[in-house]
């Protein structure tokens, strides 16, 4: 691949084009919001405005509905050899690009699984895509061209190619992806008319459960939108549990002793199926979920305290695996969660305390 075109200057396109721009390639830019081309342009992402001659791949990072119809139009006016898109829907995309009478044969559906909660060309990253799955949706026309300038353009961006059915991915995102923002959403609605108190001591917990729920509106109202059937069916299921947990907790605060002992049961039960679902979670690298153990420490909110941590941690030789952080309500301190291997977490303990970090047992 020598050239791109970038059709839509978000955040996911905007991050296409650092990524390409990057490793070398010719990238031009195009978005009906020329102030945000602009912005993309200036952050080095390439050449705003379309190129006089076909590129190699055009990427359309646009939203799902107006995908097959610029598609079409691109073909008709020849922006390159082979198109695929970022959508994150892909049935509606394949179904409404053939509605408009676009050649398929150069065309492959794609939807890099990474993202933000910011939105814009101004929140785009080079290294947005690194060690991420990167899914593509060949149709039953799909040329051996198209395929191969897809797979070259998901290397380009360090992500992980993965090849599944259309169909197979919509199902797939709605489950782990589109409802989980929903859940988010309805979870983080709880919060907006809560009395201060409730909100002031939230933690980790919440914070780690609605964070998704940040994301732009408008945004996802049209990704929610494109994929509703299969969204709507794993909220269905959603819902069953949810029903089943209200009744057992009801149960369980109720009187008669058999019901709150089958409700105890049931809750047992959902949360044992929790554990069962989380652990299927791929975890470092790919591999299975792995049980980390938390060395928790407490550290002020200055400057390159964290830096430092990491530093005397990494100095005994211990690898973190994952962090987490809580800010303390009212205090300029918080808490940082070490996530280690089991095997190494009580020499950890003991070396931070011996180099003046608060260790909390």
């Amino acid at each position: 691949m020598r050239s791109a075109l970038v059709v839509g200057t978000g955040l996911i396109g905007t991050s296409i084009a650092l990524a390409l721009a990057r490793r070398g390639i010719e990238v031009y830019l195009s978005d009906t919001d020329e102030a945000a081309a602009r912005t993309a342009a200036s952050l080095g992402a390439g050449h705003n405005g379309r190129p006089t001659q076909p590129v190699d791949v055009a990427i359309l990072a646009v939203p799902p509905a107006r995908i097959g119809r610029i598609l079409a139009e691109a073909q008709r006016e020849d922006w390159a050899r082979v198109y695929t898109d970022v959508a994150s829907v892909k049935a509606l995309v394949h179904g409404s690009a053939e509605e408009a009478g676009a050649d398929l044969s150069r065309f492959i559906g794609g939807h890099p699984l990474a993202g933000r909660e910011r939105s814009g060309p101004l929140a785009a990253r080079a290294d947005l895509f690194e060690g991420r799955p990167w899914v593509l949706t060949p149709g039953p026309t799909t040329s051996r061209d198209a395929l191969n300038q897809a797979l070259e353009l998901v290397s380009l961006c360090g992500a992980v190619p993965v090849v599944m059915d259309t169909e197979e991915h919509d199902h797939a995102v709605a489950l782990i992806s589109h409802a989980p923002h929903l859940v988010a959403a309805l979870m983080a609605a709880r919060l907006e008319n809560a009395r201060e108190e409730s909100v002031r001591i939230s933690g980790t917990g919440i914070r780690d459960l609605t964070r998704i729920a940040g994301g732009a509106p408008e945004l996802w109202e049209d990704i929610l939108s494109a994929n509703a059937p299969a969204i709507a069916e794993v909220l269905a299921a959603y819902a069953a549990d949810l029903n089943e947990a209200v009744e057992a907790l009801r149960a369980v605060a109720g009187s008669d002793a058999d019901a709150a002992k089958r409700g105890a049961t049931d809750l047992a039960e959902l949360l044992r199926r929790g554990n069962a679902g989380h652990a299927r979670i791929p975890g470092k690298h790919g591999a299975a979920s792995a049980s980390y153990t938390a060395v928790p420490v407490l550290i002020s909110d200055r400057p390159g305290e964290l830096a430092r941590l990491f530093a005397t941690a990494g100095s005994v030789g211990v690898n973190i695996e994952d962090v987490r952080i809580d800010h303390s309500p009212g205090r300029e301190a918080g808490l940082v969660e070490l996530l280690v291997d089991p095997a190494v977490a009580d020499r950890l303990s003991a070396d931070l305390a011996a180099s003046g970090w608060r260790v909390q047992s």
